[in-house]
């Protein structure tokens, strides 16, 4: 394999992306501060028992792991931030009322869902821990949306569902718990012929509410808590929805729901959502209540939030402009180095001119030229094409 081939699934960064990401990565870490939320950065190596323990223990699939060799202990390289993110505040902060923590940081995976995604992600969120309240999980769903919207995202469909469907269902009928994977392959695929026959030797209502949680799917009308007034915790869940659904439709965002979308059952305690946007596969941005998380570090913490990946959000995004820029001779002049450093003080982009050679930039468009006049060095407009 020659040197210059990357691994699959990863690839470098470019001019152009990395100053999207840039510009992106500082918009929404400005509106995060505005919101209260403090910015914390983990390592990016961390004993592997506090990255997969708990209720994070799904991530040990798409971990690296590395020997560390000063201690010879195993180490792994972070695939989510969230889980260090309850560390912190459950054994760092260590605070008595609500906390308020945003990052931007890389994560690696060591695997992914299709050929087109990335193992590197560059993972923002936002978590909010200390308040079981709906309060939390309303705060954390206008955050996200607004936070779509300013990073440049138009015409997205918001989907809501309820991890706590499915405890419901294990409460009620504890003998299905047994066959919990094919019961979530099942009503993530919305397969009616599996959930049938995975109920035969259980309670005629059971498979009467795992059918109605394949087809809950919908708008607020179309998703009803009444259907399923036999089992009270799930029209629970369902009332809450509907709050969280009316909220974001008033802020002119498109809802669904759909109770049978529990990708992070095991993960996720309460309400889930994710975002999903026209040229994705898969979703762009996922969040909910993952109460749990923080009790491995010794305290349990009520907490909700949410994270997306700024490098897929670049591929949404037309690409920016190059910069203009004002180009310079290379020349050993006392009167040209002051007015360089000036411009470049006032903000504008200096390029010097390497003797020899032609200006080639991806980044910046030389529109204008510093030439010497009588009147000293003066910036010229001129039609300069990389």
């Amino acid at each position: 394999m020659p040197l210059w081939r990357l691994p699959d699934n990863l690839s470098d960064v470019l001019p152009t992306e990395a100053r999207q990401l840039e510009a992106l990565r500082h918009t929404a870490l400005d509106l995060l501060r505005t919101w209260g939320y403090e910015m914390v950065t983990p390592p990016l190596l961390e004993n592997l028992s506090a990255l997969t323990t708990g209720t994070a223990q799904d991530l040990d699939a798409v971990m690296f792991k590395v020997v560390d060799p000063l201690s010879g202990q195993l180490l792994g390289v972070r695939a989510d931030v969230t889980p260090q993110a309850a560390r912190i505040d459950a054994h760092l902060l260590n605070r008595a009322g609500p906390t308020r923590l945003c990052y931007c940081a890389p994560a690696l995976r060591s695997h992914v869902g299709d050929a087109f995604s990335q193992r590197e992600l560059l993972q923002l969120g936002a978590e909010l821990f200390g308040h079981a309240g709906l309060e939390a999980d309303v705060e954390i769903q206008d955050l996200s949306l607004q936070l779509l919207n300013a990073l440049g995202i138009e015409g997205f469909t918001l989907a809501l569902s309820h991890s706590g469907v499915l405890t419901a269902v294990f409460e009620a009928y504890p003998a299905l718990q047994a066959e919990q994977a094919a019961l979530l392959a099942a009503l993530r695929s919305k397969n009616r012929t599996d959930l049938s026959s995975l109920c035969l030797s259980h309670a005629p209502d059971a498979q009467s509410l795992l059918l109605g949680l394949a087809g809950a799917y919908g708008s607020i009308a179309e998703v009803s808590a009444a259907q399923f007034s036999r089992w009270p915790a799930v029209a629970g869940a369902i009332t809450t929805l509907h709050q969280l659904a009316m909220r974001a439709q008033a802020q002119g965002v498109a809802v669904v729901i759909d109770l049978a979308d529990l990708s992070g059952y095991g993960y996720h305690t309460g309400v889930q959502f994710a975002v999903y946007v026209n040229g994705l596969t898969t979703s762009l941005l996922r969040g909910g209540r993952y109460d749990a998380v923080g009790e491995v570090f010794g305290r349990a913490r009520a907490a909700t939030g949410f994270s997306l990946d700024l490098r897929t959000l670049t591929r949404l995004l037309p690409a920016r402009n190059a910069m203009p820029a004002v180009l310079a001779p290379w020349a050993d002049d006392a009167d040209l180095a002051i007015t360089i450093a000036t411009l470049r003080a006032q903000g504008h982009v200096v390029v010097r001119s390497l003797p020899g050679h032609a200006t080639e930039q991806d980044e910046f468009h030389c529109d204008r030229a510093l030439v010497k006049t009588d009147a000293g060095w003066q910036i010229t407009p001129f039609n300069f094409l990389n």
